[in-house]
């Protein structure tokens, strides 16, 4: 029964949120109440949202929610400090850049944005339940009984052997027009689309109209469960429409990170383990050819970012490296995009586990390269299970430590005052290689720390203004070759031609300097792995999903698999977690060294997703529109960057004996 003096509801917004009244929530003034967290556009792009007025005159909506407590008030006001680079939105940045590196092309969460004039006022707005989801049990399961009454009395055409049991499944993610992300499907279209979405001779024409669609309903239910749902671990993709001057109303993704956000996602990718093998790619190449390659590798990456950006101007709504690919190749070469992420993402993974093992090693020599590498894939192995959303923020990790690294190993140079291992009294080195036949070995290596061309499509997309990427870009390499070439120098005034394949594994194994500076380093090198590899691994083990049907956003292409629970499916998701994880462990086992891993993946990967793609693809979308001078330039590139990768690669395959290699 209703209490006495109250009313009883009328409408079903009544009964389910209750009539409106002054006396929702706690009330300090006739003007303003205390604030309850709730779904906010506002606050989902960074700001407070303190509702102002009664709540009788409909200025909040009535959605209360539990109360914030002062503490956390005060711990988000702190992370909202700096507006639109506040640490929030950095947080926000950072989680985004963390899911740029999906191996297929995601289709993303589409939001409309309402604003389209002041664009530093655009924020995210998360997908929040339909009107639907937000009603009462009570109403939802009358609604339902009514809907099903309706479908079975409506004069809707007869389900005969002509007509599909289910909604035609969405085309495939590449068939609707070159670089149209938001009007394609998922990658991985429904294998019900062939099966079901045909004729139905099988189908008994006896079954009644309502029978057929209830197992149609019914099956949708349970075979897709989470289709619909919005993708929890990225956030959403913020699209507007924008009037061209022929009338013409065309579809464009709005950024939301700044320049400062940008440039440091950006360093953050190209910031790795890469800069520890300089040293060492110094002295297979000496002065003389070595730092004339490092700053041109700097160079002409930075040439070819660009061109990427300007690839991405012709095509609007285009977010991701490989649909550069398909549209200027077809679908072949998507595939071999794809194969070229995954194994470029999975050397990374292997040159860090060896990278963890050999640090550990040379600074606890009690258990074994060997060992240690297992003690790596287990301590990354819960990790692979941690969703996105809490490992993105450890990403910026890897910058940081990369730094700390640097700044250990200069000062480990400037406290000790003899040879091995001394700025004050540097190693002898050579102009010109000690031995002519390590010189190729060295242009894998100087390639290595470059690679982060995958990435810059989509980074270069969620900026909040795209014409200061070229700005950016040049903060981000001049910042990145810095670091490259003190490292490089340092490494090799320190050790000369005694530098092993980690500059880092030199300093560890030396003796005569500071043992809290030499933990601290190893505590930097073990920190970089754990927080990476999750990171790398997670495109693989989204592709693995996908391909075998078990992400919730898809159905199972194997008949299979068809019909699995959502437990079965669960398990089989850890197997494949756990199956990778053994795979990079496998094979980093029977990697000979660091620098074998950093020489292969700069030859055959970086060379050609840094260099030679990106030139492939603006020489093919824009054809005769490039002047003359500037496609010999740009052919020029491709031969010299393909003769360069092939002699890399053959080199780091021959045997140490005939290469010099010091393995």
């Amino acid at each position: 029964m209703t209490a006495p003096g109250s009313k009883r509801p009328f409408t079903w917004q009544d009964y389910e949120h209750g009539r409106s009244s002054p006396r929702q929530g706690s009330t300090g003034s006739a003007s303003s109440r205390v604030h309850f967290d709730e779904p906010s556009d506002i606050a989902e792009s960074g700001q407070v949202d303190i509702p102002q007025g009664n709540v009788e005159n409909g200025s909040s909506g009535g959605r209360l929610r539990r109360r914030r407590s002062s503490i956390s008030m005060r711990i988000n006001s702190l992370a909202q400090v700096g507006g639109v680079n506040s640490l929030e939105n950095f947080a926000r940045s950072w989680q985004r850049a963390a899911g740029f590196n999906d191996i297929p092309p995601r289709r993303p969460t589409i939001i409309v944005s309402a604003t389209d004039d002041d664009e530093e006022r655009i924020g995210a707005r998360r997908s929040e339940p339909s009107p639907t989801e937000r009603r009462s049990l009570l109403r939802q399961q009358l609604e339902r009984q009514g809907s099903a009454s309706e479908a079975a009395l409506s004069e809707t055409p007869s389900a005969t052997s002509d007509t599909a049991l289910l909604k035609q499944a969405p085309a495939p993610y590449f068939e609707s027009g070159a670089g149209d992300v938001l009007d394609r499907a998922p990658y991985l279209a429904s294998p019900y689309a062939s099966s079901y979405g045909g004729l139905y001779g099988s189908l008994s024409s006896r079954v009644n109209d309502s029978s057929l669609q209830h197992a149609g309903k019914l099956f949708e239910e349970q075979q897709l469960p989470g289709a619909g749902d919005p993708d929890k671990e990225h956030e959403p993709l913020l699209i507007r429409h924008v009037e061209q001057e022929d009338g013409t109303v065309v579809e464009e993704v709005v950024g939301r990170s700044t320049l400062p956000q940008t440039v440091l996602n950006s360093a953050n990718v190209l910031v790795g383990v890469g800069i520890l093998s300089l040293p060492l790619a110094m002295s297979y190449s000496g002065w003389v050819f070595g730092v004339p390659f490092l700053l041109s590798a700097a160079l002409v990456t930075r040439y070819t970012a660009g061109l990427l950006a300007k690839c991405l101007n012709r095509f609007p709504r285009m977010t991701h490296f490989s649909e550069l690919g398909y549209t200027a190749f077809g679908m072949k070469m998507w595939i071999i995009m794809e194969i070229l992420i995954t194994l470029e993402l999975g050397a990374a993974d292997i040159a860090l586990v060896v990278l963890f093992a050999d640090s550990l090693n040379a600074l606890v020599p009690g258990l074994g390269v060997m060992e240690w590498k297992l003690v790596c894939a287990i301590i990354v192995l819960p990790l692979n299970f941690v969703p996105l959303r809490y490992l993105s923020i450890t990403s910026v990790m890897g910058i940081l430590c990369s730094l700390g690294i640097l700044v250990l190993v200069i000062t480990d140079g400037m406290m000790k005052s003899h040879f091995p291992g001394s700025l004050l009294k540097p190693a002898s080195t050579y102009p010109f290689p000690l031995h002519w036949s390590t010189l190729p070995l060295s242009f894998g290596l100087f390639m290595a720390p470059w690679g982060g061309h995958t990435v810059f499509p989509s980074i270069y997309r969620d900026m909040r203004h795209p014409r200061k990427f070229r700005k950016g870009l040049n903060i981000t390499f001049s910042f990145t070759y810095l670091i490259d070439a003190t490292m490089a120098a340092v490494g090799l005034l320190m050790f000369g031609d005694f530098v092993l394949d980690e500059i880092t594994s030199s300093i560890l194994l030396t003796k005569g300097y500071p043992r809290a500076i030499s933990v601290a380093m190893v505590a930097f090198i073990a920190i970089i792995p754990i927080t990476k590899i999750p990171l790398n691994t997670r495109p693989i083990i989204s592709s693995a999903d996908k391909l075998l049907g078990l992400d919730a956003r898809h159905v199972a292409s194997p008949p299979g698999l068809a019909g699995m629970s959502i437990y079965s499916r669960g398990i089989l998701r850890g197997v494949i977690r756990i199956a990778i994880t053994i795979i990079i462990l496998v094979i980093a086992i029977f990697v000979p060294s660091f620098d074998t891993v950093m020489s292969l993946m700069g030859s055959v990967l970086c060379f050609s997703i840094c260099i030679i793609l990106p030139l492939a693809f603006y020489l093919k979308i824009f054809g005769k529109e490039i002047e003359w001078r500037e496609k010999v330039l740009d052919w020029s590139m491709i031969v010299v960057a393909t003769i360069l990768g092939i002699l890399g690669t053959v080199w780091v395959c021959l045997p140490a004996s005939m290469t010099g290699a010091r393995y």
